[in-house]
């Protein structure tokens, strides 16, 4: 794998640069925005002139989604005490702590609320991760059990589990036990957004490319999956890392 640095310049007479990188598997262009950096992917033996012209196209939107992330500077971490605004289903809510006995977590109206005894001490911030965890968890797999029990049904297949877990780049998984695996950053998406990548799992046992007959199977149970999709690439990075600022240390 051959990776270097381009220099793309804005309107504004400012420089990025994006992390150059050719990957053997990689069947076309694409461009991803982290909190690391951008960086383009393309397929060896691509022309050089070819992946400029590809970065000119997206340049306005790789500056809005880097301003979005605020690269250069690292999320707030997660306080005790301290509240903050975090992503929740697809809507804002604020997150605030407050000193009881027993741990716990509730949401009431748009607010996100986390229980733990007080002094904090050194084990305030991990109990509350936990938490979170089992909070965001909860939250996926209601919504998922009323996806199994509908499309399950259409589909004439079914999972044999449903595993939550961080995953750095895919939204979802399904593995050759028939097992899926869900992002937990899906909890803090729109609902739309998570019943799109569990219909896309579940289409997965029907046929397991993704060959027209595949997507024209995922748009007869969810004609606008198109638009979720688009979320989740333009979102999706910046959901990942919020993820990583609540539940990881």
């Amino acid at each position: 794998m051959a990776q270097d640095y381009l220099e793309l310049d804005t309107a504004d007479g400012e420089t990025i640069k994006v992390l150059r990188k050719s990957h053997p598997q990689a069947r076309r262009l694409r461009l991803t925005v982290t909190p690391g950096g951008a960086r383009v992917t393309y397929p060896e033996g691509t022309h050089p002139a070819q992946i400029v012209a590809f970065l000119r196209k997206h340049g306005e939107w790789l500056e809005r989604k880097l301003d979005e992330l605020s690269l250069g500077s690292a999320p707030p971490p997660l306080k005790p005490g301290a509240a903050t605004v975090i992503p929740l289903r697809g809507e804002t809510t604020r997150l605030s702590w407050r000193d009881g006995v027993y741990p716990r977590i509730e949401q009431l109206d748009d607010r996100l609320v986390l229980t733990l005894p007080a002094p904090h001490g050194k084990a305030t911030l991990p109990a509350a991760r936990a938490l979170l965890r089992s909070f965001f968890e909860a939250q996926i797999r209601r919504d998922v059990s009323r996806h199994l029990a509908r499309y399950c049904a259409e589909l004439e297949r079914a999972p044999t589990g449903v595993r939550l877990r961080p995953l750095k780049s895919l939204w979802g998984s399904l593995d050759t036990r028939d097992r899926v695996t869900l992002d937990l950053a899906l909890a803090l998406a729109p609902p739309a957004a998570l019943r799109y990548v569990t219909i896309h799992e579940l289409c997965h046992l029907r046929i397991r490319s993704h060959s027209p007959r595949f997507w024209a199977l995922v748009e007869s149970l969810m004609p606008d999956w198109r638009e979720q999709r688009e979320w989740l690439r333009l979102n999706g990075q910046a959901l990942k890392a919020e993820l990583t600022r609540l539940i990881q240390a």
